[in-house]
């Protein structure tokens, strides 16, 4: 028998996040067979501008619109999903902060299995979802069977699924607002307080050469930064480049820093941690060049090189200019 399953869409200025589209491939590679579900939660007319848009790819799109959702407040979103979502069903989310918050505690609350962060599906096994995660930083990876009898909530690292852009589901959107029951919490939004800009803006890039552990110190991010001349793009980093106080935040991909859309990017010596994945969005062509032939940056790369970086970007950059 197919499973239902619901998809919790994320957005932000109106915009979804890619994750809303990876997703539809994740239910997929999980029942074929599976009707899918959007569950898209907020307050306005950004919400019945994703709700539509959303329709467009599920065939159903329920939309919780309440003031209290008006802020992406995990304990007020697993309070209305509790009341919408039926017991049984499998509920994918984003691996991201917002779904690390989110999805464990509801789990709790709808009685249900969870997996986090996981990378890859292969199917149904009776009750049992076949799933693959990465542990210690993608040195192993662990085959988890998950007992989804009495449902699941599963998070799905960003990035590792393709985005469905066929955009030919034709789907109608089910206002179940009312059925959101009280959403009063303990908590509650204060203020965003944005990051200060940086000397270049990443976020508006196109191709960027992005630095990680592998540079092994500050000296060495001249050749990366030689190599992005040649190329014509800007230099980024992972978070470890920053806590060693080499580059600026504002230069940070990552879910704790910016979040790019470059057609290019090309990943020097990063191992791809899902809070740096995370911050890469659109699709772009990823390059990666690691040592380590187990770095998940690997898995979601279009051309994976194992190399060292420190020997291979001068040979590169002295490539490209001839």
């Amino acid at each position: 028998m197919a499973r239902q399953i619901f998809a919790y869409i994320v957005y932000k200025d109106g915009v979804a996040d890619d994750s809303a589209l990876e997703l539809i491939v994740a239910a997929q590679k999980i029942d074929s067979e599976a009707s899918v579900t959007a569950v898209v939660t907020g307050s306005g007319s950004d919400l019945d501008k994703i709700c539509n848009e959303m329709a467009a790819s599920y065939k159903e799109v329920i939309k919780i619109d309440n003031d209290a959702l008006a802020y992406p407040n995990a304990e007020v979103v697993r309070k209305a999903l509790v009341n919408i979502i039926p017991r049984g069903s499998i509920l994918l989310m984003c691996h991201d902060t917002f779904g690390m918050d989110l999805g464990a505690g509801l789990s709790i609350k709808m009685d249900a299995a969870f997996v986090a962060d996981c990378v890859e599906f292969e199917g149904m096994d009776g009750d049992n979802i076949k799933i693959s995660r990465q542990e210690y930083s993608g040195m192993a990876s662990t085959h988890v069977l998950c007992d989804a009898s009495a449902g699941a909530v599963v998070t799905v690292r960003p990035g590792v699924n393709q985005m469905d852009e066929s955009k030919a589901a034709g789907g109608q959107v089910v206002d179940k607002s009312s059925e959101a029951g009280d959403l009063s919490t303990k908590r509650c939004f204060v203020e965003v307080v944005e990051a200060e800009a940086g000397d270049v803006d990443i976020t508006k890039s196109e191709v960027l050469v992005s630095v990680g552990r592998g540079i092994e110190d500050e000296d060495n991010i001249e050749i990366a930064q030689d190599l992005a001349k040649a190329m014509g793009a800007d230099v980024s980093c992972s978070r470890p480049i920053v806590d060693a106080k080499w580059m600026e935040k504002s230069r940070q991909v990552g879910t704790s820093g910016q979040t790019v859309k470059p057609k290019v990017y090309m990943a020097l010596g990063i191992s791809g941690s899902f809070q740096h994945l995370g911050g890469i969005k659109g699709a772009p062509f990823i390059v990666a060049i690691n040592k380590n032939a187990k770095a998940p940056i690997l898995q979601v790369a279009d051309v994976g090189i194992i190399a060292d970086v420190l020997d291979f970007i001068p040979e590169l950059t002295d490539a490209i200019n001839g």
